[in-house]
């Protein structure tokens, strides 16, 4: 991965070259969630869990904190091949200020074919700006490991890359998807959620669950999520031994299905 100041670096009007004058591939995260010391400390923020998870060599990967107002210029967005939204304790159908910014963000990388992976509050707030509905789900939450099946239109794609056509995948949402307009593709579904995975274009997708989480980080957003009375001790408890012995998802599979789609191979 690529920083600022490095001396194979040459910065030309925001566009990044190597030292053999080959274009560098720039990547944002727009981080839509607060963070936690402990997720900080340990895996460098959500920033790098998923530069951990999808950088490759030679990419430049960048920050944008958009629950703060932090977006891309219009002449900066030009110069990235793509973006990941990640999850947050917001809701996707609010109307708050950054929200509202982030839809017409997206708007503009759409019309822009700008490649983009929602992921859980990413993949809602994806949904929404391209005419969807989002909001509470009735079944309440999910939160845990679940099975997603994936669209027999996905046969090829996951052939290609050989990914099974079911992946366990780490869901902690109490909102969903609720409605996609015809030109979005349902792609992948579970037994609690029909609109588990989307695709539109060739160059956004939304995935409901976490690809990039593991046992550990889901334990302790547990713990954030009972100390902000969003879920109840019992249930909390319950959780905590349900997934003490829980297997790990799969997150080689996701890994490959995530990086493949966002630099462009799917």
């Amino acid at each position: 991965m690529i920083f600022k100041g490095e001396k194979d670096e040459i910065i030309l009007e925001n566009n990044v070259v190597s030292e053999n004058n080959k274009k560098v591939k720039k990547f944002g995260v727009l981080l839509c969630a607060d963070e936690s010391e402990y997720v900080k400390e340990k895996y460098g923020g959500y920033f790098g869990v998923f530069v951990r998870m999808l950088s490759e060599e030679g990419e430049k990967w960048d920050l944008f904190r958009v629950i703060l107002n932090e977006f891309p210029s219009d002449e900066e967005v030009e110069f990235y091949d793509g973006f990941v939204i990640t999850g947050s304790c917001s809701d996707a159908h609010s109307n708050d200020f950054w929200i509202c910014k982030l839809v017409s963000f997206l708007h503009k990388l759409d019309f822009l074919k700008k490649k983009v992976l929602g992921i859980c509050f990413g993949h809602q707030i994806l949904a929404r700006s391209l005419g969807g509905k989002t909001g509470r789900a009735t079944s309440g939450w999910d939160i845990g490991l679940r099975t997603i099946h994936f669209s027999s239109s996905s046969n090829k794609i996951l052939s290609t890359f050989k990914i099974p056509s079911t992946l366990n995948i780490i869901e902690c949402h109490q909102d969903v998807v609720l409605e996609v307009p015809a030109k979005v593709e349902v792609i992948g579904r579970s037994n609690k959620t029909t609109i588990e995975m989307f695709k539109y274009g060739d160059h956004m997708m939304g995935i409901q669950g976490h690809p990039e989480y593991n046992i550990d980080i889901l334990l302790h957003l547990l713990d954030r999520l009972l100390l902000k009375h969003l879920i109840g001790v019992k249930y909390a408890d319950e959780l905590r031994t349900k997934f003490m012995d829980a297997c790990e998802p799969d997150k080689e599979a996701w890994r490959k299905l995530c990086v493949n789609f966002i630099k462009g191979r799917l």
